[in-house]
């Protein structure tokens, strides 16, 4: 009979006299091992070594065409010592497992696809073309580890598993329903499962933290990307001890992020999309939706493989994937699914593959292999957008770096240096009598002016900032072209800052954000920073030269892009530095440095690439005031910038990457 707890496809399990060998389920397993080439002549429990290759009587994945011929030689993997991978790289990879059952059957014992597996997991993930690796942290096997849950076939599994004990490797096994032929949940007693996978090995492995008194669940806390993670390896039928004893390991461990591992939870229909089964709903109302701790779900169990988006009880979004091969070609072939989280790109990237496979060289894989060495439907290879902080807020939160005093930014040279964390409170105007100082003192003040026509409301003090800012406040500029309305600031008339010519280098330091309604239309070519005055005026006629334009400018494109154009002391044109487009609501850092001979743009401490290698020394000047908001065109207001302005620095020399507001 067939385990239909709801439409999807699961696993068969046979009647009591068929795991003898006898009766149409028996038959039926065997057609199907025949079929899939699995069944050679003698091939029987010792047909395939411990890391050894395929027989030549099993028309294995190596044999061309599945005639028989002799097999494929696998590429071999590097020598296996302490399994060692980088506990603080912001990138590494999650490898689960699931049913393995077809290929652990009575006298029908194929390890050499699960040894591949492993290896793979001891390499890391190795790309033997390029030598880089996964990074991988942990291996969860998601249960139905055997066909029948019998002594014979765990003592062919544990010697798989027993590389990765040798290596110290941190892995978490759990009992599907084949492996303990029973209904019945996790206080159903000693099993031959539990023999082998059961406490006593658990503790061994690398991040235990404990199993739940009757064995059958374990809990797993691995480190990665510089934090801790927890890892749930479930029985496939939680008792209500059971339930109660994972509540009680995420609650004593209420800041780690958790993956659930399970055998059963969700099934799919044919185009991928995932839903709860009954029992699966038992899971989320008991467990799951009220841990919001739990951000990731697999199970195998069901096919074909799909995946879903739930929303917890805080709101917040469960990734519910479903993975199982077990119908595919020789069972599966112990494929894996790799989740590699990028913490910098805020992403997880999967993808599904055979490691046995893959290490048959292409052109000697038979035709089915072929097929099956990596899937690439859209629920067999995807990537997830996850914003890990804002995620994980609620229970982890990010500490806030603290504000810093702003003596602290005085470094040697610095010419001004405005910050905007002591004007009004949060979202109040910013009065048309408001003088921001200079901190350092020298009287490069920025005086408030405004476009007429302007409402009070269109420049004000906001607390938002970058996180890495060192004042804890900004102002929001909502400035517009056309018509030209806005409030912005301009240094005094007298201020030092109008003559300096900056021939010796300069560092120029801004933060800033467009909001989410930032109009390329009313905001394009608007900018951060300007400074009064035209290229007519300061004698440039250079190739390319814009009479019209500022001599200085720190300007958006319409992308928008950051745009540094100026025109140097030493060339009749301009010169300019281009960014990237800029993706709106985020905050940046931006710094324009020169040497004295070279001028480079830097986005949150990055070189951008469309930096200019004509030498460029110093900044032409008409003796009159800069504009922060503010961009003049022919000698008169342009436009106003749309946006948040946080701290800004100018520094008479180059300063290094260490040395910025962010470091």
């Amino acid at each position: 009979m067939h385990d239909n707890h709801d439409s999807g496809r699961a696993c068969e399990c046979p009647r009591t006299a068929d795991l003898d060998g006898d009766g149409p389920a028996a038959a039926g397993r065997r057609r199907f091992l025949r079929g899939a080439g699995l069944l050679g002549a003698g091939l029987g429990s010792a047909g395939l070594g411990l890391l050894g290759a395929v027989p030549a009587q099993a028309a294995g994945p190596g044999a061309a065409g599945g005639t028989g011929a002799e097999p494929g030689k696998a590429k071999q993997g590097k020598g296996h010592g302490r399994w060692q991978p980088d506990p603080d790289a912001r990138q590494f990879t999650v490898v689960v497992m699931p049913d393995t059952q077809y290929l652990f059957d009575q006298d029908r014992i194929h390890p050499a696809p699960l040894e591949a597996s492993v290896r793979y997991v001891l390499d890391g993930g190795v790309n033997r073309e390029d030598g880089t690796d996964d990074n991988i942290v942990f291996l969860a096997h998601l249960g139905d580890v055997t066909e029948n849950g019998l002594a014979v076939e765990y003592a062919a599994v544990s010697k798989v598993f027993g590389l990765l004990d040798d290596a110290g490797a941190a892995y978490g096994v759990l009992a599907g329903n084949h492996d303990v032929r029973s209904s019945t949940d996790d206080q159903r007693g000693g099993t031959p499962y539990l023999e082998a996978f059961g406490p006593a090995r658990a503790a061994r492995t690398s991040g235990y933290r404990g199993s739940s008194p009757d064995g059958y669940n374990t809990c797993h806390v691995f480190r990665a990307g510089g934090r801790e993670w927890m890892l749930l390896s479930l029985d496939w039928r939680l008792s209500d001890a059971g339930f109660a004893w994972a509540n009680a390991v995420i609650a004593a461990h209420p800041k780690l992020p958790v993956i659930l591992t399970t055998h059963e939870l969700a099934y799919a229909d044919d185009s991928g999309r995932a839903e709860l089964s009954d029992y699966g709903k038992r899971l989320w109302d008991r467990l799951i939706s009220g841990n919001d701790q739990v951000f990731l779900t697999v199970n195998g169990h069901y096919w074909p493989p799909g995946r879903t988006v739930l929303k917890n009880r805080a709101g917040h979004d469960v990734h519910v994937h479903i993975t199982n091969y077990q119908d595919r070609y020789y069972g599966g072939a112990a494929m894996v699914r790799a989740y590699r989280f990028d913490l910098d790109r805020n992403t997880i990237d999967v993808s599904t593959f055979s490691p046995w496979i893959q290490e048959i060289a292409a052109e000697e894989r038979n035709t089915l292999a072929a097929q099956q060495a990596e899937l690439t439907s859209d629920v067999d290879r995807f990537s997830l957008a996850v914003d890990f902080d804002r995620r994980f807020a609620g229970f982890a939160p990010v500490p806030r770096r603290p504000a810093r005093r702003a003596g602290d930014m005085l470094v040697r040279d610095t010419a001004a240096y405005w910050r905007f964390d002591g004007g009004g409170g949060d979202g109040t105007a910013v009065s048309a009598q408001q003088v921001v100082k200079d901190l350092t003192g020298q009287g490069n003040d920025l005086l408030r002016q405004s476009a007429p026509g302007t409402p009070d409301t269109a420049l004000t003090w906001s607390s938002d900032h970058h996180p890495d800012q060192p004042g804890h406040g900004s102002l929001l500029f909502r400035g517009t072209r056309s018509p030209v309305r806005g409030g912005y600031f301009q240094t005094a008339p007298t201020a030092p800052l109008n003559r300096e010519t900056f021939d010796r280098g300069f560092t120029v330091e801004a933060f800033c954000r467009l909001p989410a309604d930032w109009d390329s239309g009313q905001s394009r070519w608007s900018a951060l920073l300007s400074r009064w005055g035209t290229a007519g005026e300061a004698g440039r006629s250079g190739p390319g030269t814009d009479a019209e334009e500022p001599v200085v400018t720190l300007s958006l494109s319409e992308a928008p892009a950051l745009q540094w154009c100026v025109y140097p002391l030493n060339q009749t044109g301009s010169s300019t530095c281009w960014g990237h487009q800029l993706p709106l609501d985020t905050w940046w850092h931006v710094a324009v440095v020169n040497d004295g001979k070279l001028s480079r743009m830097y986005v949150d401490g990055c070189e951008v690439a469309r930096n200019p290698a004509t030498p460029a020394v110093g900044l032409a000047t008409l003796g009159r005031p800069w504009m922060l908001g503010g961009y003049s065109y022919a000698g008169v207001l342009d436009k106003v910038f749309h946006g948040y302005v946080g701290d800004v620095r100018i520094v008479r020399r180059a300063l290094r990457v260490g040395e910025f507001m962010t470091a």
